[in-house]
């Protein structure tokens, strides 16, 4: 069950239609105003809205990072990780 404002809903469900098939980087290139334009538009009142779903995705994908990286150390040739035993 979900609940919640309509707008908060839709920009969440939205949210996450514009980032499929997408990379982790073109993904927290997601603006709010990319969000709103998606919807049609929102009222004034409701702006903030859109901005739930873009936090909440780019909150999402720095806590994957943070996690991922904890668990790799460096290689020493290049940009390479290796997982640590």
């Amino acid at each position: 069950m979900i609940f919640g404002y309509v707008a908060a809903i839709a920009a969440s469900s939205i949210t996450t239609e514009l980032v499929k098939g997408k990379s982790l980087e073109e993904a927290l290139r997601l603006t709010d105003s990319d969000i709103t334009i998606a919807l049609g538009g929102l009222p004034e009142n409701k702006l903030h809205c859109s901005a739930l779903g873009a936090t909440a995705l780019k909150n999402a994908i720095e806590n994957y990072y943070k996690m991922l990286f904890k668990n790799q150390t460096k290689v020493d040739q290049g940009d390479e990780f290796a997982m640590k035993e």
